[in-house]
This record gives C-alpha cells, structure tokens and sequence, in this order.
C-alpha cells in the first residue's frame, strides 16, 4: 500500500481497527470490513499478516511464537491469581453476569480470557498486530477500510463456524449498545459488514 502519507497506515488508522479488533475481542472475519466513509470501489492493497504504524514487522508470515514465548515451557502445577485490576464492569469480589461487554450489571472477572480477537498485540514491538481469529488484513489504498481474512477452523465453543457475519452483528451490537470503553471508539467505524 502507497498513499501520500506513507507506505503504511496513520497510528490513528491503526487504532481505529485495533480498537475494532481488540474491543470487540471475540472476532473474527472473512470478507468482513470495518468501514470509515468507504465506497464500494475501494481497491486493497495485498492481504499481510500483521500491521505496524512504525514500519516493517518483526516477524514474517506464519511465524510460530514470538520470541520472548517459551514452546517448551514446563506444564503443570497451579496458578493462584489475585486481580489487581478490573475490565469494563467487572467487579473484584462479585457478579451477576457473563457479559462484561454491558452497561448493566456486574460481570465476572476473567471473562476476556473466553474470547479472542482478530488481531493481538506484539509485546516486544511498540504498535505491531498479527493476525489471531483473522489469518490476514487487506487495507484499501485510502487507509478507510480494513478487510480481515478469517483464518481457517476458527470456530465457536460448540464447534460451529465463526462467520463474517457473526463478526458484523458483533461490533454493531457493541458500537450501539456496548460499555462506554467499547463502544466510544468503535463510534470510528463507520459500518461492518460480513459476506
């Protein structure tokens, strides 16, 4: 991708679909597309793997782990973990709800581990994201519209496919009805739509 700004997207380009991808946590697309005033005839630049808006990416295509991730770590024993902190409305020492996406009620903490995202976060770079739910991330030549690219066997907890669609109704859902720190940002997307 080529635009007068540069070869890659503006950091606030990269957090509009961050925040689509890491908000909404439970995504994952095939043709699906989080618009901002896009038109019907944008053209895409090559689907990649991952996005940085600080330059090249660390890692290349279909990449293992990450470096600082250890494959042979030991397994076993027990992890005791006390929350130091609290996500959307989330309470430390009670619930009433599995969804910590709403307004109302109070939700269970830990419930963010349940969910993945299209994209996650390299720790060891300062703005690199990698395809997770979503194999790859076309962008169109005006930096407006982001085409994310389901990886394959990405599939609910029964078994069921994960859908474009479920993708679209997700961030809809959460941009008209979800909690403040979810929706506010999604309010820079325009429209998803899932084929």
């Amino acid at each position: 991708m080529s635009t007068a700004k540069g070869p890659w997207p503006s950091r606030r380009e990269v957090l509009a679909a961050g925040s689509g991808a890491a908000v909404t946590a439970m995504l994952g697309t095939r043709g699906a597309a989080a618009a901002k005033g896009a038109t019907p005839a944008a053209t895409f630049g090559a689907p990649r793997h991952g996005m940085s808006a600080f330059g090249d990416l660390a890692y290349p295509p279909g990449f293992a782990h990450f470096a600082y991730v250890n494959p042979r770590a030991p397994r076993g024993g027990t992890l005791s973990q006390i929350p130091d902190n609290t996500l959307y409305n989330q309470n430390f020492t009670t619930f009433d709800s599995l969804n910590i996406y709403i307004l109302r009620g109070t939700g269970a903490r830990g419930m963010e581990l349940t969910f993945t995202s299209l994209m996650a976060r390299a720790l060891d770079a300062p703005d690199a994201m990698y395809g997770l739910a979503a194999e790859s991330v076309a962008i169109s030549s005006d930096g407006l519209v982001y085409r994310f690219a389901l990886r394959p066997g990405t599939t609910f907890h029964d078994g069921s496919a994960l859908t474009a669609k479920d993708v679209a109704f997700s961030i809809n859902v959460l941009r008209e009805k979800g909690y403040p720190l979810v929706s506010q940002p999604l309010r820079l997307v325009a429209s998803a739509v899932g084929r």
